[in-house]
């Protein structure tokens, strides 16, 4: 029998994953093995650990260590998309459910979390070369006008800022919204996901403290040093700010383009504000028909797991 998917979404410094290690762990003492499926977009590179917040510990609770998967799916360097990440969360959904584990979708990239549940249908895009090269050397003003036009000619929303955080990024944005209109093609259609969706909400105030104390804290345990092992393997700069966020501020330290405290000011910013964006896709599902049951952050971990309990009856 296939037990219905538990998804538990939130912003950045929630504590998601501590909560889904901790109710997997609960399940585990009750003779029900459950296993996590990870829906975070950068997580899936190795070697990118520190600054993805994969927090790995957390997945080992009183000495058992819970079973995770779509983290270190493919090489730092390389543009894993949306439709990839459809298919493989589809083929480790299948795999966990023919176990008999219970499944718990646990992550903050709310586009990622919705395209699974709601059963997006996407196609893949093949680079296009020659676009490419014509793009080159123009602005990111120029990439995000010419994206906008498109997206109004698809038809689709311009919802997604991280698409013009780099002109490397729109110029993909660009290259996948052109496709889409050359291409009208037959799209390729995946099964919508029913799933209990647990929401952990955090006030804004706790979230900055939270955001604040742990990019320090990422910063000692040796962000920078990971950065820069990843650019010395051999990857270029401009495919490590690609990633954004961390990797993007962290990279342009490492090079020399801004100094330690400007680089940490700017990083800052940007992760409170990625952190109100997430929020805003999430209040954003619940308008598109998604119930959201909220549990808050700063509750004892133990009444937390309770709530979702609850919620599953």
């Amino acid at each position: 029998m296939q037990k219905q998917l538990i998804t538990i979404l939130g912003p950045t410094a929630s504590g998601k994953t501590s909560l889904a290690a901790a109710l997997a762990y609960r399940l585990h003492l009750e003779g029900q093995e459950a296993e996590i499926l990870s829906g975070d977009s950068r997580q899936v590179y190795r070697g990118m650990t520190i600054g993805t917040g994969k927090d790995l510990g957390d997945y080992v609770v009183e000495g058992y260590h819970v079973p995770y998967h779509l983290i270190d799916i493919c090489e730092a360097g390389t543009k894993y998309n949306l439709f990839q990440y459809q298919q493989d969360f589809h083929k480790a959904y299948a795999e966990v459910q023919g176990r008999g584990a219970q499944p718990i979708l646990c992550g903050g990239t709310g586009l990622y979390i919705e395209s699974v549940l709601k059963g997006y249908q996407l196609s893949p895009v093949p680079q296009n070369q020659s676009l490419r090269d014509e793009l080159e050397g123009r602005s990111l003003a120029e990439l995000t006008a010419m994206l906008q036009q498109l997206k109004q000619q698809t038809g689709s929303n311009m919802h997604n800022t991280t698409d013009v955080d780099t002109a490397q990024r729109a110029i993909r944005a660009i290259e996948i919204e052109t496709y889409n209109l050359e291409h009208p093609t037959e799209l390729r259609s995946l099964p919508a996901v029913p799933s209990i969706i647990i929401g952990v909400s955090i006030d804004r105030e706790a979230r900055r403290e939270k955001i604040t104390r742990r990019l320090r804290q990422r910063l000692d345990e040796g962000m920078v040093d990971e950065i820069r092992s990843l650019l010395a393997r051999g990857i270029p700069a401009e495919d490590l700010m690609y990633y954004g966020l961390e990797y993007k501020f962290i990279t342009e330290y490492a090079i020399g383009q801004t100094s330690y405290d400007e680089m940490f000011q700017r990083l800052e910013i940007a992760i409170h504000q990625f952190a109100k964006r997430q929020m805003t896709w999430f209040r954003g599902m619940e308008r598109r028909g998604f119930t959201i049951h909220w549990v808050d952050a700063l509750l004892p971990m133990e009444q937390k797991v309770d709530f979702v309990m609850k919620n599953l009856t």
